[in-house]
């Protein structure tokens, strides 16, 4: 079974910085993609940040120039650098990939981690 396993969300106040880590667990052969998304009570899950097995970026135009997504391969994980936070960034931010398992992709998400941003 893969998991995977947010961290370092919290209480920032505006125009501070957070990192957030996730590391997946467990047997799989391979990791494409990972991503970052956030979601606020009543709206959909809203794509912040992509990374693919090579490198290539994609942002949410909200974030593009404040948050930098990176991943360590070999350690399985990715990461989410925030900064210059504003009070609409506040949300749970959840971690995602496409595992491949057994020849087969399957998309796994975090349980999410809060981030709240205090203006």
């Amino acid at each position: 079974q893969v998991q995977l396993v947010e961290s370092g969300g919290g209480l920032v106040e505006a125009g501070g910085s957070l990192r957030l880590s996730c590391a997946a667990s467990g047997t799989f052969f391979r990791i494409n993609d990972m991503g970052w998304y956030r979601q606020t009570p009543g709206k959909q899950r809203e794509l912040v940040a992509r990374i693919t097995r090579g490198g290539s970026t994609s942002y949410a135009a909200s974030v593009k120039d404040r948050f930098t997504i990176s991943r360590d391969s070999a350690k399985n994980m990715v990461y989410l650098q925030m900064q210059s936070l504003k009070p609409e960034d506040t949300a749970v931010y959840y971690c995602n990939a496409e595992v491949v398992v057994r020849s087969l992709s399957v998309d796994i998400w975090g349980q999410g981690t809060q981030v709240t941003v205090s203006s």
